[in-house]
């Protein structure tokens, strides 16, 4: 049995065990201008993920039919403790770490959405970064599903909406080798030393959307990369579950907005 399977019942620094997320604080409706918003706090990461409907979509898909799902992600300038020189795309273009992100943001709940029901409308979720202490893709990922979901919520019940257009809630977490042990939703001091890390996007049902990872100075075998999914999926779970309480404790019925397997186009 490999040392990173028999040290899991050890602590982390923060008092966490290895395969213990840090459970997430969310509060619904904190943007009231959105459609949709929430703000996602996990530890010491705090992210303001926000919900926008505006009646067109980009020009590539005008008179298409379809609808649209797009990301912005935007670190602010204290979101670590010494203070960044100035936002992305304030006299610059946003850095490759900025575009890097948002795409994968925007590709994340892309997949959650069948856009061909959405008609010719697009949602923007533009995820704030207030603080940062690691894992604030995953964090906007899975709160951005939130906003977008309470966005398609109020579409449905202004009428907007005819049919449900969420395939399948999506959300993200970290897991990386850390100390020789498979760890869960690194905090920025493992996120730095992790001899792997990965970030990884999937659904409620365990269907992978995205897996982004590195090995720092060695490669890594199959079987670590396979048990470190693993574990990450069992965090997505988690969240997913945690994504329903939300919604159902601000009053929407996810499964509601879900189509059935039969509706979604293959």
């Amino acid at each position: 049995m490999s040392t990173a399977s028999t040290t899991t019942r050890s602590t982390r620094h923060d008092g966490r065990g290895f395969r213990e997320l840090r459970r997430p604080e969310i509060q619904v409706g904190f943007h009231r201008p959105s459609e949709g918003s929430v703000l996602y706090r996990a530890g010491g990461t705090v992210v303001l993920c926000t919900a926008s409907v505006d009646a067109k979509v980009p020009p590539f898909l005008e008179g298409k039919g379809q609808g649209w799902v797009t990301a912005e992600y935007q670190m602010h300038p204290r979101a670590n403790p010494p203070r960044r020189e100035s936002r992305d795309g304030r006299g610059k273009a946003p850095s490759g770490r900025t575009q890097e992100i948002q795409r994968l943001v925007g590709r994340a709940l892309r997949a959650a959405v069948d856009l061909a029901s959405m008609g010719e409308r697009q949602i923007s979720i533009d995820c704030d970064v207030l603080e940062a202490d690691g894992g604030t893709r995953t964090a906007s990922i899975t709160g951005g599903f939130l906003a977008l979901a309470l966005a398609l919520d109020l579409l449905k019940r202004r009428g907007d909406l005819i049919t449900p257009v969420l395939r399948m809630p999506v959300a993200a977490i970290s897991v990386g080798h850390v100390n020789g042990a498979h760890a869960l939703d690194l905090v920025y001091v493992e996120d730095s030393r992790a001899r792997v890390d990965l970030n990884v996007v999937a659904t409620e049902t365990h269907e992978i959307v995205e897996i982004q990872g590195t090995a720092e100075g060695h490669p890594v075998p199959r079987n670590e990369v396979d048990r470190m999914v693993d574990l990450a999926l069992e965090g997505i779970g988690q969240l997913c579950g945690l994504q329903r309480s939300t919604l159902a404790g601000a009053g929407v019925d996810l499964d509601a907005l879900l189509r059935r397997p039969e509706e979604v186009p293959a």
